[in-house]
């Protein structure tokens, strides 16, 4: 592939989206459609000891209740974190325990959504109520020390390097501070829906995914059949950030009732519901200290986690994997620990520990600097790392100086003044000017990828992701578009659905560098099967000539250091990604935000006019999406700084603003100018094309830099977010 930077090329799908053409899985409105509702328990922790489901029976147009009563059969679908496809262990309705508020006690069938909603409301449960904890306060039997948990090690295990207790007490400067992070939750525009059908034995399932293989295979598990007996169907995904990252505890009580009434059934879990059915950012508190010599060298780290898990799974954390890697620290201590709570299991909310991670981090960065009396720029310059600190292995790549230097440039950052509240705006606004940096591991996955060119010049490529709006479709295709040379309108790329090539987990920003390498590599082997064929002027000429309807290839590929076995577990539905650790270095993109805030001397009120972020996450083969990626990012930090928690009642349990109108997010108003930059080099080491990850990194960083912008304004260190009028006033 060329080293060249790729063109600024539309999406591939733009008209579709605009025009409302691309189909999600609650679309499907055939006739005969049955809908589904779900009952859900209004207790945090219990047990149902009785359930009366008659009066939504008798609502018109009910056709089915099912409750624990009734699914006995269902098997549970295993943890994706131990060897399973659930975003968590157990399965609801499947026994009359309750592990957290919110939990499905019944569905309702019925032949019109509304009838379904009418009757979920009508049932009725009298359940006996038992102690239950959901904060992170809580008593210490209920805490366990990753390091001495089941989780697999050395990948959960803590992460230590050199002596960190004696580099502290010998550092001349040192920063000691408490940071709190609130849960959070992912609101993506689909909410968690389902359509399953079961025609001659097989089911079909359609459903927004960023993990189709784990819904096939976890289905297969909990109804007992062949994963060849089954169909998924997510060729578009509505948004995911982690919540649609494995099987929904919804997807099988579709499928069974689909299987009872012998007709397709519709579930769309509700918007409240979505906050209690399905993953989200646990709630977690980061103990920080950092030492430093008098010249500002940071010497020493640690840091230690608190996290919220449930108590029927163990949610691992890497808080420090990033911690640990951020500068060139050669003493590091890390110490995580799981808090069990009565809640549904956690998930991966995007960026879902570095984000946490390096608001604590980057705000005690930002602290020493003003101890040491130095520009954040330059001090963060001067402790950039020439190799891993954790492995001693080189990077495959590292440009975070080079993003460092551009954002300050094209922000301006030489005209800040350092003194806290010293910059005015004419309106007499205090304003902050902050920066910090961001990473997340560069990781890819395998995939299976198959070429098809048709004697009509048509290409098709199937492999194995998803398409949630970042723009896989439209990177795959520039891929196709420069190496084959045919025309964007006649390549389609099928993935995010099972029966072609295996669909591995789309998330943790691997896709880009999963997909666009396998692209690759099948465009190299297609290319030397034409070799083979007569010479002509076009690849479709070539095939004419030689009398063929088509040449298809096919190609699997692995991580770097990866064994051919791995192949069998993406088969198989199972997570198989590499990174940031690989045999012979260490791969991670990076990013540097410069922040501008305004506040309001009176209400205190904060504003966020500009943002300057540069990127480096290898060769960008899409700048459109990635642009946009990056920004998104960018809004997403701009609402964890200042907008979103999910607020829980320690009384009750579960999350008291479980919908759009209280969950507040930043909207149009909030946002001001974003400018992006890549650095856009190439990573070869990581994969030929050079590409890594983007959809991640892109959020870690941005909070910090609002905490620090703040603090330049006011004066004030504030350690929790989100940062509120009230923490100003």
């Amino acid at each position: 592939m060329s080293d060249t930077s790729f063109p600024d090329a539309p999406r591939a799908d733009a008209q579709d989206k605009v025009r409302g053409a691309l189909r999600y899985a609650a679309d499907d409105a055939r006739p005969g459609m049955a809908h589904a509702a779900l009952a859900v328990a209004a207790v945090a922790r219990g047990t149902v000891w009785r359930i009366d489901a008659a009066a939504a029976r008798a609502v018109p147009g009910v056709r089915l209740v099912l409750t624990h009563e009734d699914l006995g059969g269902v098997k549970p679908p295993g943890f994706i974190m131990g060897g399973g496809y659930g975003f968590q262990s157990i399965q609801p309705l499947t026994s009359p325990q309750v592990a957290y508020r919110g939990q499905p006690i019944a569905l309702v069938v019925a032949d019109s959504p509304e009838a379904a909603a009418e009757g979920a409301r009508l049932v009725r449960a009298d359940l006996a109520a038992e102690p239950h904890q959901v904060t992170l306060d809580t008593p210490e039997a209920d805490i366990v020390a990753q390091a001495d948990s089941p989780l697999p090690k050395p990948m959960f295990a803590d992460v230590t390097v050199g002596d960190a207790a004696a580099a502290l007490a010998d550092a001349a400067i040192r920063i000691e501070a408490e940071f709190r992070h609130p849960a959070q939750h992912q609101s993506p525009i689909e909410m968690l829906s389902t359509v399953a059908e079961w025609r001659d034995g097989h089911l079909t399932v359609q459903e927004g995914t960023q993990n189709a293989e784990a819904i096939r295979h976890g289905l297969a598990r909990q109804l007992e059949i062949e994963p060849a007996r089954i169909t998924v169907l997510s060729p578009s995904a509505g948004g995911g950030f982690g919540q649609k990252n494995s099987l929904q505890a919804h997807t099988v009580l579709a499928a069974e009732a689909a299987r009872r009434l012998e007709r397709p059934v519709k579930l769309v879990v509700s918007r409240a519901q979505v906050f209690h059915g399905g993953s989200f950012r646990p709630a977690s508190r980061h103990r920080i200290r950092l030492g430093a010599d008098a010249e500002g060298r940071m010497t020493a780290l640690v840091h230690e986690t608190d996290s919220q898990t449930s108590r029927h799974d163990l949610f691992p954390t890497q808080y420090t994997e990033l911690s640990s890697r951020l500068y060139g620290i050669g003493n590091f201590r890390g110490r995580e620990r799981l808090v069990r709570n009565d809640v549904q299991t956690p998930g991966y909310m995007r960026a879902p520990y570095e984000h946490p991670a390096a608001f604590a981090v980057e705000s005690c960065v930002d602290e020493l600097a003003y101890r040491l009396g130095r520009d954040p720029v330059a001090l963060r310059l001067a402790n950039d790392a020439a190799a891993d600190p954790v492995t001693g292995r080189p990077y495959s790549s590292r440009h975070l100086a080079e993003c460092l230097r551009r954002g300050a440039a094209r922000f301006g950052w030489e005209r800040r003044s350092m003194a806290p509240g010293s910059m005015r705006a004419a309106d007499g606004a205090l304003v902050g000017w902050g920066v910090a940096i961001g990473a997340y591991k560069a990781a890819t996955a395998p995939a299976v990828a198959r070429l098809r060119l048709l004697d009509d010049g048509t290409v098709t490529l199937g492999v194995g992701g998803h398409e949630m709006g970042q723009g896989m479709r439209t990177a795959i295709a520039a891929v196709l578009q420069r190496r084959l040379g045919v025309d964007p309108g006649r390549i389609t790329v099928e993935i995010g659905s099972t029966g072609a090539t295996p669909q591995h987990l789309t998330a943790g920003s691997w896709g880009t560098a999963t997909v666009v390498p396998a692209t690759d590599e099948a465009c190299d082997a297609l290319l030397r099967a034409l070799d083979a064929l007569p010479a002509s002027r076009t690849p479709a000429e070539r095939l004419r000539a030689a009398g063929r309807a088509f040449l298809e290839v096919e190609v699997s590929r692995r991580a770097p250091g990866q064994p051919e076995a791995v192949i069998g577990r993406l088969a198989t539905g199972l997570p198989a990604a590499a990174g940031p650790a690989y045999p012979e270095f260490v791969s991670f993109s990076h990013v540097a935000h410069f922040v501008e805030v305004r506040v309001e001397p009176t209400t205190c009120r904060i504003r966020v006019p500009r943002i300057v972020s540069v990127a480096d996450c290898g060769r960008v083969v899409s700048p459109r999406t990635a642009a946009s990626q990056l920004r998104g990012g960018v809004v997403w930090g701009i609402g964890a700084a200042l907008r979103e928690v999910s607020e829980v009642d320690p009384r009750h349990g579960g999350f008291l603003n479980a919908d759009l109108a209280e969950y507040v997010l930043p909207v149009h108003a909030d946002i001001g100018t974003i400018e992006v930059e890549f650095v856009d080099e190439p990573d070869p080491r990581l994969n030929r094309p050079g590409v890594k990850g983007l959809g991640e990194v892109a959020m870690v960083g941005v909070a910090p830099a609002i905490a620090n912008a703040v603090h330049h304004a006011t004066g004030k260190r504030l350690r929790s977010l989100p940062i509120r009028v009230e923490d100003l006033l």
